[in-house]
């Protein structure tokens, strides 16, 4: 990603805000928050290394997610299981009263992607699978924030309720949609989240929309020799339908990102196929853009079965909104991350990190841990989506990004694998916890810049009716 230096007169409003912040909330606490953290840091670290080695992939998270509900647990939190017909997904909760603030954890793992924590590729397991999106970290550093706050709490020293969700299946279904439908964020004054990366920065771009479906044809089957003429062809409709969708890459935005798998194409080349399957993600920058594409995309599913002289069913499966940013909050976290300073790595690490980047044939720069300067949101994000997306239009939803990967290195791959299972990936996650833990030490303090976060979100949000885009009925839980 190219970057461009900041106008004077951002880094001005950026300095600005710095010496407001500081001013505003409590150094003091901010720094007890940061002491909780070094406290309970090799406890942190290795739930981080359970869950790296669990490496449970979306909605079979068992494990990892007891892991960390048990750890809450023990610290005093009080923990729901099993929330919003997820047997994954939970909400640990400590305090009373307001403001409530929320901070999200992943624990989901990618299939395929296992590997040893080493620069050079092997998996612990071959077909297994292993954490290339660094969910391992992700849950773990939010609940060590969480952690910090309820420290602070039971000390006498902040008010108010912090909660710590525990999210499942972020690389499917979505688990925080399913949660988001129960009504689970919906009394939040404010929720923060981060998110493993190669740069430590502010997240002001947000994320794509997307949908998720299903599109089955189903046709008559016949000898594909003998007597063809009597049969129709499933597989012929799919083949329309996917022409279809290809045909129609040349008339969208460029924002827009289309992406299939067949899943049945039929079984024997002699036998006319009375059944075929696709599935489908389309995205886009915002959810009309979506919407529309669905339509597009129902529409050819239609003309495809007509062709093929077939039947047609488009399922939708789920999908995520946009995120929405909150400048102003994304300001408080910009504050903190300057407060905190760059997260500095060892030479070791640097030379493991630039022989991944050698074996994965990319420039060997080794790890960037300076903190990015702030930078003016772009019209549209890159590609990408999140179920944080849903969240953020229910409450006003902060998000940063913390180091714990090479530079330009391959993501949902097995060097973000390898990184998270050491050194590097743990300095990532103890920063990206002070962080979150300072910010939710404004947010509790400072009653302005809260109700400031809240009316920019008031202001983005007016007129707009959430509906999440997961159909009716039970989350869809793997069949034991």
């Amino acid at each position: 990603m190219k970057t461009r230096l900041p106008s004077a007169a951002v880094l001005l409003a950026g300095l600005l805000i710095i010496s407001q912040l500081a001013a505003g909330a409590s150094i003091k606490k901010k720094d007890e928050a940061v002491a909780s953290i070094e406290r309970h840091k090799a406890e942190i670290i290795h739930l981080s290394d359970q869950v790296w080695g669990f490496a449970e992939t979306a909605l079979l998270e068992t494990r990892s997610s007891k892991a960390l509900a048990d750890y809450a647990e023990e610290q005093g939190f009080t923990v729901k299981r099993g929330v919003a017909g997820l047997p994954t997904a939970f909400v640990a909760t400590y305090g009373e009263g307001r403001p409530i603030i929320g901070v999200l954890g992943e624990y989901d793992a990618l299939p395929g992607l296992s590997q040893k924590a080493q620069p050079v590729k092997e998996a612990v397991q071959v077909g297994s699978p292993g954490h290339g999106c660094g969910h391992n970290l992700l849950g773990t550093a939010a609940l060590g924030a969480a952690l910090a706050v309820k420290d602070l709490m039971a000390a006498g020293k902040l008010k108010g309720t912090i909660r710590f969700y525990g999210t499942p299946a972020e690389e499917a279904v979505g688990g925080k949609v399913y949660m988001a439908r129960e009504g689970l964020f919906i009394d939040l004054d404010a929720c923060l989240t981060w998110h493993p990366d190669e740069k430590t920065r502010v997240s002001v771009d947000g994320s794509q929309a997307i949908v998720d479906f299903i599109v089955e044809f189903s046709g008559k089957s016949a000898h594909a020799a003998g007597d063809p003429w009597n049969g129709r062809s499933a597989v012929a409709g799919l083949e329309f339908f996917a022409t279809g969708l290809n045909r129609m890459r040349e008339f969208v935005k460029p924002t827009v990102r289309m992406h299939y798998s067949i899943l049945n194409g039929g079984d024997v080349p002699n036998v006319v196929p009375a059944y075929a399957r696709l599935w489908c993600w389309l995205r886009d920058s915002k959810g009309a853009g979506v919407e529309q594409l669905l339509g597009r995309a129902r529409r050819i599913a239609e003309g495809a079965a007509m062709m093929a002289e077939v039947g047609s069913k488009l399922t939708v499966q789920g999908g995520d909104w946009e995120t929405l940013v909150n400048m102003t909050g994304e300001k408080v976290m910009f504050a903190n991350l300057t407060w905190l300073g760059p997260i500095l790595f060892t030479p070791e690490e640097q030379e493991f990190a630039k022989e991944i980047q050698r074996a994965a044939g990319v420039d060997p720069k080794g790890l960037d841990g300076a903190v990015q300067p702030w930078m003016a949101p772009k019209a549209d994000p890159e590609g990408g989506s999140t179920d944080v997306g849903d969240v953020s239009w229910i409450v006003p939803t902060l998000s940063m990004n913390a180091t714990t990967a090479p530079v330009d290195a391959p993501w949902h791959a097995w060097p973000v694998v390898a990184c998270g299972g050491m050194s590097i990936g743990h300095k990532g996650l103890v920063y990206a916890a002070k962080t979150l833990a300072a910010t939710m030490v404004d947010l509790f303090e400072d009653t302005k810049t809260l109700q400031a976060i809240q009316a920019e979100f008031r202001e983005k949000t007016k007129g707009v009716i959430y509906k999440p885009f997961i159909p009716d009925g039970p989350p869809p839980l793997p069949k034991h």
